[in-house]
């Protein structure tokens, strides 16, 4: 387990982890997460062709595709867009799902990939959801609320809370 962030190493050391999983002959999995901006690094796509070529089909990225990096829009700081596309030109397995939903979530963990083929799960992601003034706001990548803030922040989420249960009973 490793905090990596923007400079990209994420995946390329997740890659390593697999192919010396595959080496080893063991049997578990690889997972990373991924942030929109830290994929204008170049390493990631590097690791993302070599874990095709090397089939590794026990390595799994998710990205939190929120389209927001400390510096804006991933749209005007650095498109990256289509991903889907790119990834599944990479030779990945590609699954898009609504990140905010766990079943969903649940369903493209759980259920393997084709045989060689490494998973990438775009989650789609709203910045802050469950917060009024934080959604989709860039500030927020980085922001620290005032006290003000959270109380409001933590009423808005418990009130979300409480509609969840009330929904699920």
């Amino acid at each position: 387990e490793m905090n990596t962030g923007a400079l990209g190493h994420g995946l390329p050391i997740c890659l390593g982890m697999a192919l010396a999983a595959k080496m080893d002959r063991a049997t578990y999995r690889v997972f990373t997460l991924l942030g929109d901006g830290e994929l204008a690094e170049g390493s990631n796509w590097e690791a993302a062709m070599a874990a095709a070529h090397h089939k590794l089909d026990n390595l799994v990225a998710i990205l939190d595709h929120n389209t927001l990096q400390i510096t804006g829009l991933t749209r005007d700081v650095m498109s990256n867009e289509p991903l889907d596309e790119k990834w599944r030109a990479f030779g990945w397995e590609v699954r898009s799902i609504d990140g905010h939903d766990y079943a969903q979530l649940t369903a493209a963990l759980s259920t393997p990939p084709p045989a060689g083929k490494p998973l990438f799960i775009l989650a789609n992601t709203v910045k802050g959801k469950g917060v009024s003034f934080m959604e989709n706001v860039g500030k927020w990548h980085h922001g620290v609320p005032n006290e003000t803030e959270l109380a409001q922040a933590l009423a808005e989420l418990a009130a979300a809370e409480e509609k969840l249960k009330e929904a699920a009973a």
